[in-house]
């Protein structure tokens, strides 16, 4: 492939955690040219100022947005909620877009702002946003102009989900309880985020109102069969990277652990990042990496599904160019087996 055959791609808010991210795989993606990257307060620095870990690994600059998309062929919105609706109805037909806020996520205008808390201004272009999860939407990503991306939370545990409600097997509340990382928070400190008042703590937070919720809700209905009352409770926990979610849930029938594992086995025969573990995963196992980590038990009718993924990753920056990937007919694993550290 010549340089002019490359996917020519400009990033929206590069100096976010995931916008870093997005820098960290994309500079070393073999079929993309990165053509610009803004950052309102960091415009004219050079990236590997910011992004320390990128010190000396590009020669590119932070920009003010720019005027014209001449040239681009795919835009990532690594933007702030609200930004990213300020932008998209102004693309050009031709930019495909991925979008990693939450902005085109929900489809109803009246939830989207009840959990966001402020109004939605461009609703009229939330029909072309295809959901970006990728292994459950994988053929309508393939031919998507725009993608809204998953939440962190959003995607540990519809990973975890999934093979359930396709399967129709589930009766009853399910119940998640999900903990994350402080880069979830974002770059600026803010007093419950902030390192030293999080490092020996922990805590609940955003108890039934969490805005992933009705994204969950709405991809399950997509899926299946989603009657089920939907519990889910959120944690801060005292690392910097990391989703880990425990799903507990009752099937309609008794069912063993062998058969749960066939099950999902055969829903992610075609996922090349998700891993099914023996017993419960571990976020180390997937720090810094696109892999999803699912565990499971069973008991009677009794389940729990265990979900780890790196939520700047598999939770952000690396599903969406999982999904660029599908878009321009690559395959979705390029520039993106990345593994872990040990320890």
């Amino acid at each position: 492939m010549t340089q002019q055959d490359k996917i020519r791609v400009g990033i929206f808010g590069g100096s976010g955690y995931g916008g870093s991210e997005l820098l960290r795989i994309l500079l070393f993606h073999p079929q993309v040219e990165l053509v610009f990257v803004t950052a309102n307060e960091q415009a004219g620095k050079p990236i590997g100022e910011v992004h320390r870990n990128l010190h000396g690994l590009t020669q590119l600059n932070f920009i003010a947005a720019p005027e014209k998309l001449e040239g681009i062929d795919c835009v990532f919105l690594a933007l702030p909620h609200g930004q990213a609706m300020e932008i998209v109805p102004r693309l050009p037909p031709d930019v495909k877009a991925i979008d990693l806020s939450g902005d085109f996520r929900l489809r109803e205008q009246s939830i989207f702002e009840k959990h966001y808390k402020q109004p939605h201004t461009a609703m009229h272009a939330q029909a072309e946003f295809v959901y970006g999860l990728t292994e459950t939407n994988r053929e309508a990503v393939k031919s998507a102009r725009l993608i809204a991306n998953p939440g962190c939370f959003a995607t540990a545990t519809l990973l975890g989900l999934a093979p359930l409600v396709a399967n129709n097997l589930l009766s009853g509340r399910v119940v998640v309880d999900a903990k994350t990382g402080s880069s979830g928070s974002g770059a600026k400190a803010a007093a419950n985020t902030h390192h030293p008042q999080r490092m020996n703590s922990f805590y609940a937070y955003k108890p039934f109102t969490h805005q992933h919720v009705p994204e969950i809700e709405q991809e399950l209905d997509h899926i299946g069969d989603w009657t089920s009352e939907l519990i889910f409770m959120t944690h801060s926990l005292p690392v910097s990277r990391g989703i880990f979610a425990s799903i507990y849930a009752e099937a309609n029938r008794e069912i063993t652990e062998d058969e749960l594992r066939t099950i999902y086995a055969d829903y992610y025969r075609e996922s090349f990042f998700v891993r099914l573990v023996s017993g419960s995963p571990d976020i180390n196992w997937v720090k810094t990496s696109n892999f999803c980590d699912l565990g499971f038990a069973a008991r009677g009718r009794q389940i729990v599904v265990f979900s780890a993924i790196d939520n700047l990753v598999k939770g952000a920056a690396g599903q969406a160019v999982q999904n660029m990937n599908l878009m321009f007919g690559l395959d979705e694993t390029t520039g993106l087996k990345l593994v872990g550290t040990n320890p």
